[in-house]
């Protein structure tokens, strides 16, 4: 199945005063903890409720992580990390600065690989993933979706 995404126009500006269109990622549903764990138990030996459990100790074991302020790097997945965003700007005086300026959130960032040259290869969840432009996709959830290594007129493109 592919990525599928729509265009949108931004509501600003650019320096030239034009409105810009861009793709933007569409959700086609959401899966939830339990279907994640019947998924896995079907590739492991672990039944559905051993792969709930040790899910449910993961997420646990990773804020415990995040709120002593430090990051978890799962190997081959990603890391996760806490950070603050600044709600409305700064502060004159260092001694006024408070978190009650910023909303606290979870940056996760998947893992990558890199060339030798140290420039980015790949990212984990992304690489191989097809996009197809949210008109292409066919009504049939069943039809094959044409491929591309590289976006063409059809609005399709492959990441990795």
């Amino acid at each position: 199945m592919p990525v599928i995404y729509q265009t949108y126009q931004s509501q600003f500006a650019n320096r030239s005063g034009k409105k810009l269109y861009y793709p933007r990622v569409v959700l086609t549903g959401s899966v939830g903890t339990d279907q994640i764990a019947r998924e896995i138990s079907e590739l492991s030996s672990l039944t559905t409720g051993d792969v709930k459990n040790v899910i449910d100790n993961l997420v646990t074991v990773v804020t415990r992580h995040l709120q002593a302020s430090e990051s978890v790097m799962l190997d081959g997945f990603g890391s996760f990390r806490f950070t603050l965003n600044t709600l409305n700007g700064g502060v004159e005086n260092e001694a006024d600065v408070s978190a009650t300026q910023s909303q606290l959130k979870v940056r996760f960032l998947p893992t990558g690989t890199r060339h030798a040259d140290g420039t980015l290869a790949t990212r984990s969840l992304v690489q191989g993933a097809k996009c197809v432009r949210f008109e292409a996709v066919p009504a049939d959830p069943d039809a094959t979706q044409p491929g591309g290594e590289e976006e063409d007129d059809s609005g399709q493109g492959t990441f990795g």
